[in-house]
């Protein structure tokens, strides 16, 4: 069986860092509140009520871009296809996909376009460039970018939804390895009520049902871990990452006593960079190269969640 082999990772973030303390300057609540409820201690924002960057989703996705490219080693000519899962585009057409791929010279027969499954979207766009890869010749690499400016769409008003969030982009260059094990699981339940935000040309925000969201993120994770085990017959216990979306320390602490599994095969950056949505797993996976946690051989579990309802995992492995 061809697995998905990772080999080049890249990260980009906003400049500038807004902490809990920044947030209960105009809202009633405390970096306690905010903290303990999730972990989030700081977040990167483009921008926050007077406070306007010129940063925006596009140009975070070319720097993450640019950066796995970079540490891939491979010429863009080999890239045949990339994607960037979004929720937040920097234009409706063309698509943030299509511009990177300009923006890196990639060749006119990549095939470039977004995906929006929101924070399930770099899970699913892996599952999706893998099965696109098997079609295309076997020297052929696909590029996967989750990239986020959630700060555009939150209502700064809302405590209880504007202080969990952050932009950010994280991007993956990926290519089939042969003999190698593998697994995908993606599942899609529509529901408009707990996790929703209007479309074009529509100025309504985010609303979000925490509660409701909470309960069906404990049990998206569960349920996809224990099919990746089934599917691939890989277990947790020879796994040595089981990277989860980054929206809620008590989540992925709920997980890590439910799986019994030690607390150090889960990685969370949750702390200073918020709930990125579908930039957040590529971000976390950077990080843990940069730190040395992540090295040559090993393989993961990677579980997004998010609206849709979406949520889904893979397995996927390292250089």
């Amino acid at each position: 069986m061809d697995g998905l082999n990772i080999i080049g990772l890249g990260k980009a973030v906003p400049q500038k860092a807004f902490t809990n303390d920044d947030f209960s300057e105009f809202l009633e609540t405390s970096d306690e509140w905010i903290s303990t409820r999730t972990g989030i201690k700081t977040r990167r924002l483009c921008n926050i009520n007077d406070y306007k960057s010129d940063e925006n989703q596009l140009e975070l996705a070319i720097k993450a871009a640019k950066e796995a490219l970079k540490d891939s080693e491979i010429e863009a000519k080999k890239i045949g296809i990339c994607i960037v899962a979004t929720a937040t585009p920097t234009y409706a057409f063309p698509s943030t996909a299509c511009l990177v791929a300009r923006e890196l010279g990639l060749n006119e027969d990549c095939m470039a376009f977004d995906l929006s499954a929101a924070c399930s979207g770099f899970i699913y766009g892996l599952s999706v460039c893998k099965d696109m890869l098997s079609q295309r010749s076997r020297d052929t690499y696909a590029l996967v970018v989750g990239a986020e400016e959630f700060s555009k769409i939150l209502d700064f008003t809302d405590r209880s939804s504007c202080v969990l969030f952050g932009d950010g982009a994280g991007a993956a260059v990926v290519k089939l390895k042969e003999d190698d094990v593998y697994a995908s699981i993606a599942h899609t339940r529509g529901d408009d009520k707990c996790l929703i935000c209007g479309g074009v040309a529509n100025d309504k925000k985010l609303y979000m049902d925490g509660s409701a969201v909470y309960r069906f993120a404990i049990g998206a994770i569960e349920e996809v871990l224990k099919e990746l085990v089934e599917k691939s017959k890989y277990s947790l216990e020879k796994i040595d990452h089981i990277v989860c979306h980054q929206a809620n320390k008590r989540i992925i602490n709920h997980v890590i006593r439910s799986t019994k599994q030690p607390e150090e095969k889960f990685f969370m950056n949750l702390d200073h960079y918020g709930n990125t949505s579908a930039a957040s797993v590529p971000l976390a996976l950077k990080e843990m190269q940069e730190k040395g946690e992540l090295v040559a051989g090993d393989k993961a579990y990677l579980v997004g969640f998010g609206a849709g309802l979406t949520w889904g995992g893979i397995l996927v492995s390292y250089k």
